[in-house]
C-alpha cells in the first residue's frame, strides 16, 4: 500500500452539518449532526450507520473522551470493561474516559446509532483521516492502514484512542521503531487533503 501525497493541496471545503462521511471498505457511514466548534462542550455528534456484521477495529479506550451511543434503529452490542450488553432501540450506553470498550452489530440488519463524542474535534480529525485513507485506497481490506502509516497515525492520535492489543507498552516500542522509517518513505500522520476538520474555514 502507498500513501497520499504528503505535499498535496489541502482540501479547504468547510465541514457542514448534514454532511455524510463514508468508509468504502468497512461500509460505515456518519452523518454529521453537530460540529465541535458550535457548542461550548466541544461535542461532535453524528448518526452512524453500522451495517449488519460491522465491528469497530478492536477493543480500545479514549484517554480523555466521553462517548455516548443511542440506538435509533436496530441494535448494537457494546463491551465495557469486559462486560457485554446489547443496546436496543431507544437505549443509551456511555463510555467514560479510560474505559476499555468495543462495539459491533451482531444482528442481521443495519443499525442506526446516534454517537456523541466530547470533546470531539481531535476524534473527528482521526475519523476523517482513517475514512480518507480508505477512500483513497491506502488501507487493506479490513480498513487498516499499512503498518508504517499506522505507526505515525497511532502516535499522532494517542491522546484520542489507544488499542488494547498488542499491549500499549509494546505498541509504543514497535511504533517508535517504525516511525523514522515511515517518515523517510514519505508517510505522514495526517495529510492536508484529509484534514478539513482543522484546516477548512469555519462558518
Amino acid at each position: 500500500m502507498s500513501h497520499p501525497d504528503p505535499n498535496g493541496p489541502p482540501d479547504l471545503s468547510p465541514v457542514y452539518v448534514g454532511e455524510t462521511l463514508e468508509n468504502p471498505v468497512t461500509l460505515e457511514r456518519c452523518t454529521l449532526l453537530e460540529l465541535p466548534n458550535r457548542n461550548p462542550e466541544g461535542r461532535a455528534t453524528a448518526e452512524l450507520t453500522a451495517p449488519a456484521g460491522a465491528r469497530v477495529a478492536g477493543e480500545h479506550r479514549h484517554p480523555a473522551i466521553v462517548e455516548r451511543f443511542t440506538v435509533l434503529e436496530g441494535e448494537l452490542s457494546v463491551k465495557r470493561n469486559g462486560e457485554t450488553s446489547v443496546l436496543r432501540e431507544g437505549e443509551t450506553g456511555v463510555v467514560e474516559p479510560g474505559v476499555w470498550h468495543d462495539w459491533w452489530n451482531a444482528s442481521d440488519r443495519d443499525a442506526l446509532v446516534r454517537v456523541e463524542v466530547t470533546p470531539g474535534e481531535r476524534f473527528a480529525h482521526m475519523i476523517e483521516t482513517l475514512f480518507g485513507l480508505a477512500r483513497l485506497g491506502h488501507t487493506n481490506d479490513k480498513g487498516m492502514p499499512h503498518p508504517l502509516q499506522l505507526a505515525l497515525f497511532a502516535q499522532e492520535f494517542s491522546d484520542v484512542i489507544v488499542f488494547r492489543a498488542p499491549p500499549p507498552t509494546l505498541q509504543r516500542a514497535i511504533f517508535g521503531a517504525l516511525a523514522p522509517i515511515a517518515r523517510r518513505r514519505g508517510y505522514r500522520a495526517t495529510y492536508p487533503q484529509l484534514s478539513r476538520t482543522i484546516l477548512a474555514p469555519r462558518p
